[in-house]
């Protein structure tokens, strides 16, 4: 069985390494369509629409195609990566102590002996900042490790500082609920970690 990652963060493939899977990364070039409103419905209509672009160039009649995309959400805005270091700060501004919600899809499309079986879900987590002062704010903008990174932090780095709590699965603020993804793997195949 063939895994295939249909993403080029370097924070899902450093999660799926850690967890013990062998796969191989092909990133997604699909344009990417938003036609929902939900922040759950968008990142599952993402990550499937990445899933399927990956699937459909590279996939063969035994692999499993991993689609996954991440956002932020504050009240109902959604927070997408910043284009500045001032957008940057506003974002974090807006976030610093209040809680809000992260949402990563994954998409799963399995191809096994001929069948293919597509699964989607979902993961929410909500983080909650600690009052962040506008010195702190400006000079984690000002590194640039903001602008890559959907809703302008990232957990797993300088800024965790600032993180009060999280209610739900940590990783999935990283960019993939790994242990979702596994159960939802043994649900069609067996372990991907027992494979030779």
């Amino acid at each position: 069985m063939k895994y295939i990652l249909a993403s080029a963060s370097p924070r899902r493939k450093e999660l799926l390494e850690q967890a013990g899977f062998r796969f191989q990364v092909i990133p997604s070039s699909v344009e990417e369509k938003i036609t929902k409103d939900a922040p759950s419905e968008i990142v599952m209509e993402l990550a499937s629409q990445k899933a399927r672009d990956v699937y459909e160039h590279y996939g063969d009649a035994d692999c499993v195609v991993i689609g996954a995309d991440t956002i932020v959400a504050y009240n109902g805005e959604i927070l997408g990566k910043p284009a500045t270091q001032s957008e940057a700060y506003d974002m974090l501004a807006m976030l610093a102590d209040r809680t809000h919600q992260v949402y990563t899809g994954v998409s799963l499309i399995m191809a096994k002996g001929g069948q293919v079986h597509t699964r989607t879900f979902f993961e929410a987590t909500d983080v909650t900042f600690y009052p962040i002062s506008k010195e702190d704010l400006r000079s984690y903008a000002e590194t640039g490790d903001s602008l890559d990174k959907a809703g302008a932090y990232g957990i797993q780095g300088p800024f965790a500082i600032h993180v009060k709590c999280i209610r739900g699965d940590y990783n999935n603020v990283v960019g993939l609920p790994v242990s979702r993804l596994y159960q939802e793997l043994l649900r069609e195949y067996v372990s991907p970690l027992s494979l030779p």
